[in-house]
C-alpha cells in the first residue's frame, strides 16, 4: 500500500490496485474563513496544497468521506470531483448531502461494503469527549482489508477511546492512520487525538505502523508535527510513528 498525505485529512491511498481519495479538502491556502472561537485565527486552509489538483484527481477509483466538515470535504471538491464517481459516506444523511451536490454513485459504509474486491469496514469514531460531541456530529472511520494487503485502519476525526480500541482488536491492522493535530476551540477540549491518544494507540497496536495527519493545516490546530515527534520519542514509540509533511508517501 501506498499511503500520501496530501494535507491535512486529505489521503491518496493506493490500496491492492486501486486507488482512493480520502477527505478532500482542496481550497487554496487561506480561501475560508477561520474556525470560530480559536485561538488562532487565520484564514483557512494554513498551507498551500503541495501538488497540482489535476495530481491529486489522477488515476483515483473511489472517494471516501468520514464526514462532511468543511476541511474534509470544502466546496472545490464539490466543484472538481467527477460526479460519477463511486463515492462513500457514513450514513444516510451524509448521503442525501451528497447527491444534492449531485453526486450519482453514492454509497453508505457499512460492516460489509466492498469495492472491486476490496473489503470496507465502517468504524466508529468520537469527535471529540464531552458536551462538545453534539456539536462536531457524527464521524466514521475505515479498515481495509484485501488478501494482498496488510490491514489499513483510518481512524478519522476521532480521539482515543473505547470503540478505537475495539476496532484495533478486531482488526489487527498494521497500518493505522489517526487525525492527530489536537484541534482545540477555546472551550472543549480535543476534537481529535493529542499525544496521549497517540500513544495508547500505539500502545494497543504495538506492532502497527501508526502515521499522523491533520496537523497544522487548520487554524485550531494546538500539536505541531515537532512536538508529536519529540512526545514519540521520550516515550519510546518514535520508531512505531510516521509523522509526515505535506505531499509525503509512504509505502508499505
Amino acid at each position: 500500500m501506498h499511503v500520501q498525505l496530501i494535507r491535512n485529512a486529505t489521503l491518496r491511498v493506493e490500496y491492492a490496485g486501486k486507488t482512493f481519495l480520502i477527505d478532500p479538502f482542496l481550497g487554496e491556502k487561506g480561501a475560508y474563513p477561520p474556525f470560530p472561537n480559536s485561538e488562532r485565527q487565520d484564514a483557512n486552509p494554513l498551507a498551500d496544497l503541495p501538488i497540482a489538483i489535476d495530481d491529486i484527481l489522477t488515476g483515483i477509483d473511489a472517494v471516501i468521506l468520514t464526514h462532511l466538515h468543511l476541511d474534509h470535504y470544502d466546496e472545490v471538491a464539490k466543484q472538481v470531483l467527477p460526479k460519477a464517481i463511486p463515492l462513500f459516506v457514513q450514513n444516510e444523511d451524509d448521503l442525501t448531502v451528497i447527491e444534492g451536490d449531485g453526486f450519482t454513485n453514492v454509497t453508505v459504509l457499512s460492516d460489509t461494503t466492498a469495492f472491486e474486491g476490496i473489503n470496507l469496514t465502517k468504524t466508529a469514531g468520537e469527535h471529540g469527549r464531552g458536551p462538545i460531541l453534539e456539536m462536531a456530529g457524527l464521524v466514521c472511520g475505515v479498515v481495509f482489508t484485501h488478501p494482498t494487503e496488510q490491514t489499513l485502519y483510518v481512524a478519522g476525526d476521532t480521539v482515543w477511546y473505547d470503540e478505537v480500541a475495539k476496532t484495533i482488536q478486531a482488526h489487527q491492522p498494521a497500518v493505522i492512520v489517526v487525525n492527530a493535530g489536537d484541534n482545540q476551540f477555546v472551550e472543549g477540549g480535543s476534537l481529535v487525538m493529542n499525544e496521549e491518544d497517540v500513544r495508547h494507540v500505539h500502545e494497543a497496536a504495538p506492532s502497527a505502523t501508526i502515521i499522523a495527519v491533520h496537523m497544522e493545516a487548520v487554524n485550531h490546530w494546538k500539536l505541531s508535527r515537532p512536538d508529536l515527534r519529540a512526545y514519540a520519542a521520550s516515550h519510546g514509540f518514535a520508531d512505531r510513528l510516521i509523522v509526515p509533511e505535506d505531499g509525503e508517501t509512504i509505502s508499505r
